[in-house]
């Protein structure tokens, strides 16, 4: 079995004490020493995540715009006018289940850029390569590049405190789903927290050097584990979890994120069936315990779905999933269903997400 793969900023974990984990063929730090204190810096004040697992990729050439409306289940034509502008999108395959969620900034008609899931890899860049053989793109993957996520209230100010002046500036003026270039480096004013904050994209040279900067700025680098909690109360899907193939974009709570309303053919628009035959709920447990991923939902129609994603919450200091459920008997908010924990059945309120 290989060695996980080290990120740019891998000594830095090391220096910190990281608590190191093999995630999606990466070692990457689960947290440098209580998780909780790292959710809460990120919720109150700001905190750091080395995300340089991320596939960077730039789609260039003629037919750019053409491919991507091919390939995304989200219409790129919603943000032609801006540039840097941003959309999430999912990909699909032909019968509609999700190869990947993806973020897709806008650059001009000839290039844009994406940034997709590690584990994805692989098969994300052979569908991709694909797809192009019946247009004028390439699809030339970045490598070389790391990202560094800062997030929180503090983060646009703390990132400015770090950079030059006119660095600063362009942020500042970045409207949220938005990025720049600065030179060679990319910020984009987009995260995976529920807060505000700013995505670098940059070579480990500059990352390494705003990485330090922060540090003294006294930012809280975060892990894997404060990630996790934060995206589950901001109630964002992670794949693997509550994204897959066997399922569609409609079943996973992303309708939004699909752009039916137009002539506009893609990938898998003609297996998205409306309505669809899953749901996505919130739940919040109502006894003691922790929710988790694959624990059976029942009402009193039997089993009606499973969760997908469960954790407890710091913030709400209660535990709290997403969970797929069938159509035909979903429940309503403030219902009450049983959550399969072990041998026993425990209480979970259905509610409304994003939790915080």
């Amino acid at each position: 079995m290989s060695e996980p793969k080290q990120t740019q900023l891998f000594r830095q974990h090391q220096d910190l004490d990281a608590k190191l984990v093999d995630f999606g063929g990466w070692a990457l730090p689960v947290n440098y020493g209580s998780q909780v204190e790292e959710h809460h810096a990120v919720r109150r004040d700001c905190g750091m995540f080395d995300v340089s697992h991320m596939t960077v990729s730039d789609v260039e050439g003629a037919d750019t715009i053409p491919f991507l409306s091919k390939l995304l289940a989200n219409d790129i034509n919603k943000v032609t006018k801006t540039p840097g502008k941003a959309i999430y999108s999912c990909m699909l395959n032909e019968d509609g289940g999700v190869i990947d969620d993806l973020i897709v900034y806008f650059l001009n008609d000839q290039h844009c850029r994406l940034v997709t899931n590690a584990a994805t890899n692989e098969k994300d860049m052979a569908w991709l390569e694909k797809q192009t053989d019946r247009f004028d793109v390439k699809v030339v993957e970045k490598p070389d590049l790391a990202l560094l996520a800062v997030q929180g209230p503090n983060a646009i100010q703390k990132v400015c405190s770090v950079v030059d002046s006119e660095f600063a500036r362009k942020i500042e003026e970045l409207k949220r789903f938005q990025g720049t270039f600065h030179g060679d480096h990319f910020i984009g004013r987009t995260g995976y927290t529920g807060e505000d904050g700013v995505e670098l994209i940059a070579n480990s040279d500059y990352i390494n050097s705003i990485w330090e900067a922060l540090l003294k700025e006294d930012v809280q680098p975060a892990g894997l584990g404060a990630r996790d909690t934060l995206r589950l109360e901001a109630g964002m899907a992670l794949y693997g979890n509550d994204l897959d193939e066997e399922h569609t974009p409609l079943d996973s709570g992303l309708k939004w994120t699909v752009s039916l309303n137009s002539d506009r053919d893609f990938i898998g628009k003609s297996n998205l069936k409306e309505p669809a035959n899953f749901s996505m709920i919130g739940l919040i447990l109502e006894d003691r315990g922790v929710l988790r991923s694959h624990q059976e939902v029942h009402s009193e129609h039997g089993k009606i779905g499973e969760i997908t994603s469960g954790t407890f919450s710091p913030t709400l200091e209660k535990s709290i999933a997403l969970a797929r459920v069938s159509n035909a008997n979903k429940p309503q908010v403030d219902d009450i269903v049983k959550i399969a924990v072990r041998k026993k059945m425990l209480n979970a309120r259905v509610v409304k997400y994003p939790f915080v």
